[in-house]
């Protein structure tokens, strides 16, 4: 991406919904056929689609918005987000944009590390058998180094076994064996599977046991993603609202969700709506990041926030955001799904690492957004004023009778599907009188 680009366009949400297009167009360079994607051409072909997954009878199709203002390693990037919720979009771009006064957002990731793990039952001595497979790990690991060539070639393939006892399990001891193999820009599911697949005889063999389960684990621990912002005091501050009282209800909100499951829960919510986002924009598995985070949460017995917020010994309001992130740039529905690689193309993404630097850094925005709301003026002010259109689409408003009914919903504070049919009917009636 040019030096001088820039992730901060000013008044971009009031914006004709053509010239938007023709904004991220300009950006990222997109063709003219990639632009009559974003302007609504379907992407995905009902064709494509039924070789995707089983008794297909149809599309459906979920709005794709412009996180604006972000800058992640002192690179600008505007971020696709694909998601239904009102608000998310918009909650991640005013963080993104406070955050630029300190500098934004730094993110690291570890090496592209997939756990595969290898189901070991019917043994008689499981401590025996596991000493015997830690004495073949070498063999085991070379069995396995040309199992995928473009892997091997790219720098990938398997790096460590680890071996474990399940001593109390609810049908007896059983071995489990941690295959760990880089899969580069792959997500990498069907690169370790077929690996444990193949190693799956030979731990038989050594074991005298029955191999069962041959399974890639969402848990990806050795794949972790993490990100840190600094948002100086003076930036927090709107309204009647100082910039010390905003951190430290920020402050108080974090230790809420970190001490209490019932609050984490929504809490943690709260950043999957930024990473959830991202993920199904670029065609990821946002199921496995889901699950892979909230055992993540849950990693010491209790459940709690992913992400930390506190104030440094000068106001700043500093945060963090740690979890497995395992996704992929090539394969899957990445390179099926033109919006998908669009969608890559528009954030300028060279890589999975990058990808993944990219999607935490949302996750952490969307979650200070989230909090700010709360600790100030309250989630429902924004939210709702955003859930009112829908609303009042639901209820057959369309062009300007979405904005006018749900700007009478909010005046009133009767944001309601009931409400919505009498105004909108009131207000057709008035119109053809």
């Amino acid at each position: 991406m040019a030096k001088d680009k820039t992730s901060r366009l000013p008044g971009f949400y009031n914006l004709p919904l053509a010239k938007r297009v023709t904004r991220i167009a300009e950006y990222a360079a997109l063709t003219h056929e990639e632009q009559q994607l974003l302007g609504g051409a379907m992407g995905l072909s009902i064709e494509q689609a039924s070789h995707m997954i089983e008794n297909v009878v149809g599309l459906y199709a979920l709005p794709m918005g412009i996180a604006t203002n972000f800058k992640v390693n002192e690179r600008d990037v505007l971020v696709p987000m694909v998601i239904e919720e009102p608000s998310v979009v918009a909650g991640a771009a005013l963080a993104a944009k406070l955050a630029r006064a300190g500098g934004g957002f730094f993110a690291t990731t570890d090496d592209p590390i997939m756990i595969g793990q290898i189901q070991v039952i019917n043994l008689k001595q499981p401590w025996a058998a596991r000493l015997d497979v830690v004495a073949q790990k070498q063999a085991l690991l070379d069995a396995i180094k040309e199992i995928d060539p473009i892997l091997t070639r790219l720098g990938g393939g398997p790096r460590d076994l680890k071996v474990r006892v399940l001593e109390t399990t609810p049908t007896g001891p059983m071995l489990v064996i941690h295959l760990h193999y880089d899969v580069r820009d792959a997500m990498g599911a069907n690169a370790v599977n077929s690996a444990c697949e193949r190693l799956a005889p030979m731990i038989e063999q050594i074991t005298g046991g029955t191999v069962l389960l041959r399974i890639l684990s969402n848990l990806a621990d050795q794949r972790l993603a993490r990100v840190r912002v600094t948002i100086p005091e003076t930036a927090l501050a709107f309204g009647d609202f100082s910039g010390e009282a905003v951190a430290q209800g920020i402050e108080h909100a974090w230790a809420f969700a970190a001490a209490d499951p019932y609050r984490a829960t929504t809490h943690n919510k709260g950043i999957m709506n930024g990473i959830d986002a991202v993920v199904l924009a670029t065609g990821n598995d946002w199921r496995a990041i889901e699950a892979g985070a909230h055992a993540y949460a849950a990693r010491d017995g209790v459940y709690t926030s992913l992400s930390r917020w506190q104030r440094d010994h000068r106001g700043n309001l500093i945060g963090a955001l740690e979890l497995p992130l395992a996704l992929g740039t090539v394969g899957g529905a990445t390179r099926v799904q033109p919006l998908a690689k669009m969608a890559l193309k528009i954030m300028g993404i060279q890589s999975a690492q990058e990808l993944a630097e990219v999607v935490v850094a949302v996750g952490l925005a969307q979650n200070f957004a989230a909090l700010r709301a709360l600790a100030t003026e309250g989630i429902q002010r924004g939210h709702m004023t955003l859930h009112a259109r829908q609303v009042a689409m639901a209820a057959g408003a369309v062009g300007e009778e979405i904005t006018t009914i749900a700007g009478m919903m909010v005046q009133e504070g009767a944001i309601r599907s009931d409400r919505a049919t009498t105004l909108l009917s009131e207000l057709q009636t008035k119109e053809g009188e």
